[in-house]
């Protein structure tokens, strides 16, 4: 046994090893391409290597409790600041050296949640834990590993029964059965998790290169082959699927939220909607929903290469089965540019921009541009008299798809100066002469609608060819092109920053995002990330430059519609009603440290003054509004041929008719069409 032992430790440092070679290669090749070709290239200096040591260590250990302080200050002390010495040198031993304390403290953690789960937890024991916003030194010492776990699990108990029931006095009876079912399931779910980070070296090598790369911006990514292609399949409205849409419910269970009646899902005639997956295999390996982290289960999920998924599904609390899926190729009619009608005292139209998807990987000309295109012409044919173009939750996608959308709606002139990697300056001009449609144009956009959704959104603003309304978008002014790591090699790509743009201005909206004319406030819209909250986001600058444009009306019309949207938006109750949600939000989620007596009574206030405000969220009227939303002619006919359609189409038509930023967009189209009436008299 002892001699086995030796063997297979041996084997497996020799392979880290081996690994660690390859490692430093590939780490090698990124640095070399990122410097070459990167917009902005970034020494190989001791702030990269700062950066890349401390990323790591929060990456690998965010909660703080399986690093120890002496080994998170040994491994500090060696590399913090020599990993660019070390990289430049080919030398990647602090690869090994980190990866090695990372085991090091997953097989500790696995000892301790061992001993735990035959032991008895006092839940009497006095104690107060303590969340941070901010991330925290390590501070464990080996003698209080099984002390902080022994706590970790106490409060995840204690949480766990806290979401069972409303009524504290029924949780408190049965505490005793409850809190022992509980304990089983959380240190199993424990020791699966560390188990999958002990089997799992691809993941640490993986987060290594992304953090490497994220050092020179935070849209500069590595991919896998696989990773590579399901991204690209992110921005495509054709795609393989298995037909089915999931959502996160508050205990982290993967629940199945929408099932494509034309998908491979639904015809396999085993899955219902509110199903919970608890695994998910791609005949290769299994991932337990318990155990891993959820982008590892999205993007096995995701990856085009896996073509048959088995799903094991549990249906309430009956007994887990499984079910095999092939993949076919499915139009994602969430990514997909639609169109409505909204009768009023005039025919409004309305075409959400869900992404600037394109076809990447093909030679048609299918995309984003080509469908907004022919949605406007239905819309025409039904005599609308104004248009909204819905950007929000838009991340952005093709900006080819962008240039050709803007050309749509722009005379002529230019739309953009971009900046290269090597500073070159060039003009974007319209590509095509002419507009598809002459009438107002109202663009709604949030914290969410980013790159080149914020790019046409801007080009629109600065030619006053739309008023802009909602909320200000994310501040990405950068455009990333995806190579491979060098010529002939298919495994390894990055994806790149290689340009920014600014606005025929001279302005970027990089890092600040695009204002509105017309601030309307949105759900959350204080948490969302943006761009300027990224450690490594390019800086904003303006260009001395500027370029000769007309614009399409003038900034007193435009300004003057927006002062009267202004006075609806103050006096609107479900406006006002969204700020105050705003603030409860931020009282909760922005607080710097929040301390909870380790009680179930302070647990369960807690616990319930969350899912209270967040009922009163998604429990938040507004049937008040019942907009008067159609198909177009053109639409109703495609309806009768395609009925499979019909029920994506009524859930579309219900969220629109109580859509107060349409409603606001509406009324701008009327104060637009009474002052252009007033001035023909």
């Amino acid at each position: 046994m002892k001699k086995f032992t030796l063997v297979f430790l041996f084997l497996t440092f020799s392979l880290l090893a081996q690994n660690s070679d390859t490692d430093c290669e590939i780490l090698f090749k990124i640095n070399n391409l990122l410097q070459k070709e990167h917009f902005n290239p970034k020494p190989v200096d001791d702030s990269l290597s700062a950066y890349v040591f401390d990323e790591l260590l929060r990456n690998l250990d965010s909660s703080r409790n399986i690093f120890l302080k002496s080994q998170a200050d040994s491994l500090s002390k060696k590399y913090r600041l020599q990993i660019d010495n070390l990289l430049l040198n080919k030398d990647c031993s602090f690869i090994d050296a980190i990866k090695k304390e990372y085991r090091k403290g997953l097989l500790r953690n696995q000892i301790v949640l061992e001993k735990l789960k035959i032991r008895t937890i006092n839940f009497d024991t006095l104690d107060t834990i303590r969340f941070k916003q901010k991330s925290f030194s390590f501070y464990l010492k080996e003698k209080d590993v099984e002390k902080a776990w022994n706590k970790k699990i106490r409060y995840e108990i204690f949480n766990d029964i806290s979401s069972k029931s409303k009524n504290l006095d029924s949780l408190k009876l049965n505490f005793n059965s409850m809190s022992l079912k509980s304990k089983k399931t959380i240190i199993d779910n424990n020791l699966c998790k560390t188990n999958a980070l002990l089997s799992n070296d691809k993941s640490f090598e993986d987060n290594l290169f992304n953090i490497f790369c994220e050092y020179f911006d935070p849209h500069t990514n590595f991919f896998s082959n696989d990773t590579k292609s399901s991204f690209v399949s992110t921005l495509s409205k054709e795609k393989l699927s298995l037909g089915l849409n999931v959502t996160l419910n508050d205990k982290n269970e993967i629940i199945i939220e929408e099932i494509d009646p034309n998908g491979p899902a639904f015809k396999t005639g085993k899955i219902k909607k509110g199903d919970q997956i608890i695994a998910i295999s791609n005949q290769k390996e299994t991932l337990e929903v318990s155990c891993y982290s959820i982008e590892a289960i999205a993007a096995l999920m995701a990856s085009e290469s896996n073509t048959l998924i088995t799903l094991t599904i549990k249906r309430n609390s009956g007994k887990s089965f499984k079910v095999s899926i092939q993949k076919q190729i499915l139009k994602d009619e969430e990514n997909t540019v639609y169109s409505f009608i909204i009768e009023n005292e005039n025919k409004i139209g309305y075409i959400k921009i869900p992404s600037f998807y394109s076809d990447f990987e093909g030679e048609s000309s299918k995309g984003c541009a080509q469908d907004v295109a022919k949605e406007t012409i239905k819309l025409m044919k039904d005599n609308i008299k104004g248009m909204v173009l819905d950007l929000t939750d838009n991340g952005g996608g093709s900006m080819e798809e962008a240039v050709k959308l803007a050309g749509l709606f722009i005379d002529y002139g230019p739309i953009s100066i971009v900046v290269d990697n090597k500073k070159r300056l060039s003009v974007i001009n319209d590509p095509y002469k002419g507009v598809i449609y002459k009438g107002p144009i109202v663009i709604i956009i949030n914290g969410n609608s980013a790159s080149a959704s914020e790019f046409f959104a801007s080009i629109m603003q600065d030619y006053n060819r739309a008023l802009l309304i909602g909320s200000t978008s994310l501040g990405k002014a950068t455009m990333q092109t995806i190579e491979p790591l060098e010529k002939g090699d298919f495994d390894h790509y990055i994806k790149l920053t290689i340009s920014k743009f600014y606005r025929i201005t001279g302005k970027s909206h990089q890092a600040v995002g695009v204002i509105p004319d017309v601030q309307i406030p949105t759900i959350y819209q204080d948490v969302l990330q943006k761009e300027s909250e990224f450690p490594t986001a390019l800086k904003n600058d303006s260009l001395n430059t500027r370029v000769r444009f007309t614009p399409y009306v003038s900034d007193q019309l435009i300004e003057s519609l927006a002062q009267k949207s202004r006075d609806r938006i103050a006096q609107n109750s479900y406006f006002n009603s969204i700020k105050t949600f705003n603030s409860k939000i931020d009282s909760v989620l922005k607080k710097s440290k929040i301390e909870i007596p380790m009680t179930l009574d302070a647990i369960f206030d807690n616990q319930n003054n969350l899912s209270n405000l967040s009922e009163e969220i998604n429990n938040f009227k507004t049937d008040e509004l019942n907009l008067n939303v159609t198909n177009s002619e053109y639409n109703k006919s495609l309806l009768l041929i395609y009925p499979s359609l019909i029920v994506y189409n009524k859930i579309q038509l219900d969220n629109l008719r109580s859509n107060h930023y349409l409603n606001e967009a509406i009324s701008i189209i009327a104060d637009y069409k009474t002052v252009k009436q007033n001035k023909t008299k």
